[in-house]
């Protein structure tokens, strides 16, 4: 492990971490961090010039590649209390249990899918829009975690408990014409509301409504609506 390497590499996408990530790199100009937005830019030889000594990936919607993962010291931040909640959907498969407090994992790439050892784990609340808790889980990933990992190279530890396996959610679930509740229905909205994921939705044989801005006061839901004729 070379204690001398200033090199480090965040992959993310998302507006809210983009600009956290450029917020970490103005704040701290003794480390040399380089910044992928882009899937393609993504590239064994980008990093292999670089030679970071820690590849953080805040978010990423795609399967890293072997290459890259054995040959780098690779971080993803997962939304669960691993192994409790590994695979796609974390957000929205804790809410729809009525999960509203969970963890932030940081843990190694392995070859299988969020397996990998933890450095160590933060407490994250779910109340809010998507939006607000994407926003709340970056602002720990790079105020707190992502720093620790840089100045302290925390030991890994085996994930311990039983594996529980999440499914990634399609645009189809996002249908709550079937809820029955208005708290199942309030919670659909707020956690499909963030930029990039597919609305909360109900579908007439002419229409398609989709929601947005959520609030659940006294047993009614209110929201944004927005309509789309279908064949218009």
């Amino acid at each position: 492990m070379d204690k001398t390497n200033n090199n480090y590499l965040i992959a993310t996408i998302k507006s809210w971490n983009i600009q956290r990530a450029h917020e970490l790199i103005s704040n701290n100009p003794r480390l040399n961090i380089d910044l992928i937005t882009d899937k393609k830019e993504l590239t064994f030889n980008r990093l292999k010039n670089l030679n970071p000594r820690f590849v953080f990936f805040p978010h990423w919607s795609w399967i890293i590649p072997r290459k890259i993962f054995e040959n780098f010291e690779c971080v993803v931040f997962h939304m669960t209390d691993l192994p409790f909640g590994r695979g796609g959907s974390p957000l929205q498969n804790l809410i729809e249990r009525g999960i509203y407090e969970t963890k932030i994992s940081a843990l190694k790439v392995v070859k299988d899918l969020d397996a990998g050892p933890i450095y160590f784990k933060r407490d994250l609340t779910l109340e809010g829009s998507a939006t607000e808790i994407f926003c709340r889980a970056s602002d720990i990933i790079f105020h707190e975690m992502i720093p620790e990992i840089i100045k302290n190279e925390p030991e890994l530890t085996p994930q311990k408990g039983k594996t529980t396996i999440f499914k990634r959610r399609i645009p189809e679930q996002s249908d709550i014409s079937n809820l029955t509740t208005s708290t199942k229905v309030y919670d659909y909205i707020r956690m499909l509301d963030a930029e990039g994921y597919p609305p909360a939705f109900v579908e007439t044989s002419k229409l398609k409504i989709e929601f947005s801005k959520g609030k659940l006061d006294d047993g009614y839901v209110s929201a944004q609506a927005k309509i789309k004729v279908k064949n218009e």
